[in-house]
């Protein structure tokens, strides 16, 4: 039922925009239905509706104009006779009556008013959800984002007619919507691209079957939105709607976190050793479904998926790959960010630290310092083993680094355990790539 409040946050926003009066059932019949249904591709494929339930002999890309004319106006008498359910109202519970092979559960016995505005409302607000990879779609609530949604509506429909492209999957506005807004909202965007340009921005991937969309990372299309809204917050609703339909709920976006790691990245990294922003975002954020258990997509939801592998352990990046730098400018950026968040200003010192720990363990003999360092200080699994490795450390450490080590001994008592995981783990990756450059 959220999509009709979609559906009509978006249609003020267009009639505004435009200077119109429509009704939700008049921009259904002139712009949904001409541009969703009425082409031998479909953009949306809503189970068990009318524009699915084909006669004998019937198929979706060989019927003619009067035929999906007869199926919108099954629709529209649909809508007239019987009450909302699934098939002709997007979101709604399952019909009992009906003998569809699908069900609804937890539906309220308590009666929701609903009238036909509602459910035209429904199928415009089902076309403006937003796919990202994980299997589900996003709503958000906000004029500005639905108004550019609905911009990319005729791009896609273009490419589903273009001749050239007949191997183009239809059947896929949410998925399309998620690709649309990351790009239109991204650094990559230009006003004359065309499908040679999104293809090799890999919005779309083909193979010897046909061509279809790809499905956005959720950080990606984070990341963008934040470039549009740097310091804002929304709400975002988060659902999958099939044979099976599952919601999460509402979970607040928190932009600015995007625009913060940006910021540090820039910071602590200088222009000429700085990654493209595509493969920077790329390696941002755990799965959508363990993001939304967090309570908020924030800086927490963004940390890079494989970086939890590296905690409390003596596990570490080789930089003998080229992928090894870049997933340590990602590790090192969200490490320095989440460490930095309660503070004034950004603190990178872990690598004058990691600078210090890598002369003490090269001036030793013997294996004895590498032990010390790589196995027993960078697995403490507490901060009382990572000081006791401290406190052994020091008695051999050069007078001019003993100042380091002293500062990261009082530091280390204030720290939370939080704090202390990214710590521990930034000063090792810091002294793994300070071991590679010499």
């Amino acid at each position: 039922m959220i999509a009709s409040v979609i559906g009509r946050t978006f249609l003020e926003a267009f009639n505004e925009k435009y200077d119109l009066a429509l009704t939700a059932k008049e921009f259904f019949n002139e712009h949904y239905f001409k541009m969703f249904f009425n082409h031998s591709k479909y953009m949306q494929w809503i189970t068990n509706s009318p524009f699915v339930q084909m006669k004998a002999g019937q198929k979706p890309h060989l019927l003619n104009t009067e035929e999906r004319y007869e199926k919108l106006l099954n629709l529209h008498n649909k809508v007239i006779s019987g009450k909302p359910e699934a098939s002709i109202a997007i979101g709604f519970p399952a019909s009992e009556e009906s003998e569809f092979a699908s069900t609804s559960g937890l539906v309220s016995d308590i009666v929701i008013p609903s009238d036909e505005e509602d459910i035209y409302l429904s199928w415009i607000g089902s076309g403006l959800g937003i796919g990202v990879a994980g299997g589900y779609s996003i709503f958000f609530d906000q004029p500005d984002i639905l108004l550019r949604i609905f911009d990319g509506w005729s791009v896609y429909r273009e490419y589903l007619n273009e001749p050239t492209l007949d191997k183009l999957r239809g059947n896929q506005i949410n998925t399309w919507n998620g690709q649309w807004l990351t790009f239109a909202y991204g650094n990559d965007f230009r006003e004359n691209f065309d499908f040679a340009r999104l293809q090799g921005l890999r919005i779309f991937q083909s193979d010897g079957d046909g061509v279809e969309v790809n499905t956005v990372n959720w950080a990606k299309l984070f990341f963008s939105i934040s470039q549009k809204f740097p310091n804002e917050s929304f709400t975002g609703y988060i659902y999958s709607l099939g044979q099976t339909n599952k919601t999460i709920g509402f979970v607040p976006f928190q932009f600015k976190s995007g625009t913060e790691l940006k910021y540090v990245y820039r910071k602590i990294f200088s222009s000429d050793h700085q990654i493209k922003a595509s493969d920077f975002e790329s390696l941002f954020g755990i799965h959508i479904k363990r993001a939304c258990e967090l309570g908020s997509i924030g800086l927490q939801a963004l940390r890079p998926e494989r970086l939890k592998s590296f905690f409390g352990n003596s596990s570490n990046l080789s930089f003998k790959k080229e992928e090894d730098t870049l997933l340590y400018h990602a590790f090192k950026t969200w490490l320095v960010t989440m460490l930095s968040k309660n503070k004034e200003e950004i603190k990178d010192y872990t690598i004058e630290l990691a600078r210090a720990v890598l002369k003490y363990r090269n001036t030793g003999k013997g294996n004895s310092r590498i032990t010390l360092v790589e196995k027993e200080l960078f697995e403490s699994k507490s901060k009382k083993d990572f000081i006791q490795s401290l406190t052994t450390m020091i008695d051999d450490v050069d007078q001019e680094d003993l100042v380091y080590f002293k500062n990261l001994k009082d530091e280390i008592h204030l720290m939370t355990n939080e704090e202390f995981t990214y710590f521990c783990t930034l000063l090792k990756f810091d002294y793994s790539y300070l071991k590679r450059q010499n």
